[in-house]
């Protein structure tokens, strides 16, 4: 089957995205979890077994570029329509020519649905009877949890898969493949990519497959030829291509480590301006929201602590919002509580109190519990567990001195900086006690 047939679209003019779309489950990238070997959506097509099958994810992922595989495949006819622009007469009569095919050739039609979340209750009752026949086969794609955008009886009759964005290195993949193909992509041109161009556009296209073509087409098409006829795809080009500022800054290297050690030392020096101007950097690059929230929870103990022990109240809280609303809102939380963080009291006294009694415990004897401090549960009579503890709450300011190990130890030394303060003139009334 001609791929393009049914949208009468010419290769030479369709978009770089579209003419590198697959004819083989071979030739598509991503998506393993199911699409691999053995998996069930991959089982279903090669048997052409599927009735109904909603894909949903972000954009880009390949939502429509499977659909497309899945006609070639099965060798079915193909048919497009945009659930904005699309309505039930323009439906029933695409399901009206589906029918008249299958009568006349033997072949099903793949009905592909784009945006089908758009479709209201009535629209989407208006496929069942049809889909529940198997022609045409329905393969509907949404952006949207189709639990909540679809009705249930088209969903009992539908297998839903989500698709997932795609790592950098399909992206790369994919990129790749376009350069190198005469036929459909730009191998007919003499184009040397930099391999930090191609890296660049699969980092900042964000698992988006559709951006990264047409970016790489965009900047391969409207850079001027050198005198060897060669086109230099330069990390430059790529960055106007995508109109994105590349940064320095990669996931397991320098620039990664470098960041975000300048951004809890900002933090640690009271600097909410520099701490902020790294967190962007971060975040501009693409960094997981949370890998920052986790730095914010780990600094709030270490460098804030008990100083002001709200800190680690609010971190946890940014790091818990940041997964729930994600980007782009989730720098608004992170913000609030780098600046808390950065203007908060410092110390660093729990920090040291817990290596201490690391180290205590790695280097010397370990102590035994006291008996008086033992479960009393079982062994009170025979061995005298739990004799003589003293309970806190029965004695005047709920406190009586009493030994917690065998030997003394002293980990903790608190400051004098903001709460903690309170807490050490605490402490000292204590042990006076």
């Amino acid at each position: 089957m001609d791929f393009f047939e049914e949208d009468k679209l010419d290769t030479k003019l369709a978009p770089l995205a579209v003419r590198m779309r697959p004819a083989s489950l071979g030739d598509f990238v991503g998506q393993p979890h199911i699409l691999g070997k053995g998996k069930l959506l991959r089982r279903a097509i090669e048997a052409d077994r599927l009735n109904s099958l909603i894909l949903f994810g972000p954009p880009g992922i390949g939502k429509t570029s499977l659909a497309w595989c899945i006609a070639n495949v099965t060798k079915s006819y193909y048919s497009a329509i945009n659930a904005t622009t699309s309505n039930v007469e323009e439906l029933r009569k695409v399901i009206s020519v589906a029918k008249q095919k299958k009568a006349n050739t033997g072949k099903k039609t793949i009905l592909f649905i784009d945006e089908i979340h758009r479709f209201n209750k009535a629209q989407q009752d208006v496929l069942l009877p049809d889909v529940e026949s198997g022609n045409p086969v329905l393969i509907g794609a949404t952006v949207h949890n189709p639990s909540f955008s679809l009705v249930a009886p088209l969903l009992s009759r539908s297998l839903v898969c989500e698709l997932k964005p795609l790592a950098e290195s399909d992206i790369i993949a994919i990129l790749t493949r376009a350069l190198r193909d005469v036929n459909l992509g730009l191998g007919y041109l003499k184009v040397k990519a930099e391999n930090k161009a191609l890296d660049f556009l699969a980092h900042t296209c964000e698992g988006d497959a559709r951006r990264a073509l047409n970016a790489l087409e965009i900047g391969v098409l409207t850079t001027a030829k050198a005198k060897d006829g060669s086109i230099n795809f330069s990390l430059k080009v790529a960055a106007e291509s995508i109109q994105r500022k590349p940064i320095v800054y990669d996931k397991d290297e320098d620039g990664h480590y470098d960041t975000a050690s300048a951004f809890i030392k900002s933090m640690r020096g009271s600097d909410p301006d520099a701490a902020l101007y790294w967190m962007a950097k971060m975040l501009y690059a693409g960094e997981d929201p949370r890998f920052i929230a986790r730095r914010l929870c780990i600094l709030a103990s270490e460098d804030v602590g008990n100083a002001d022990p709200l800190a680690l109240v609010l971190a946890n809280a940014a790091l818990q919002i940041s997964e729930f609303v994600g980007m782009p809102e989730a720098r608004i939380p992170l913000a609030q509580a780098v600046i808390y963080l950065s203007c908060a009291p410092k110390s660093n006294a729990s920090y040291l109190a817990i290596d201490k009694a690391m180290k205590d415990i790695e280097n010397n004897k370990i102590q035994e519990v006291p008996d008086h401090l033992k479960d009393a549960t079982l062994d009170a009579d025979i061995l005298g567990h739990g004799k003589d503890y003293k309970y806190a709450h029965d004695y005047k300011g709920h406190y009586v001195k009493q030994k917690y190990t065998r030997k003394k130890v002293t980990y903790y030394e608190p400051t004098d900086i903001g709460y903690e303060a309170k807490i050490k003139e605490r402490l000292a009334k204590l042990h006076k006690t």
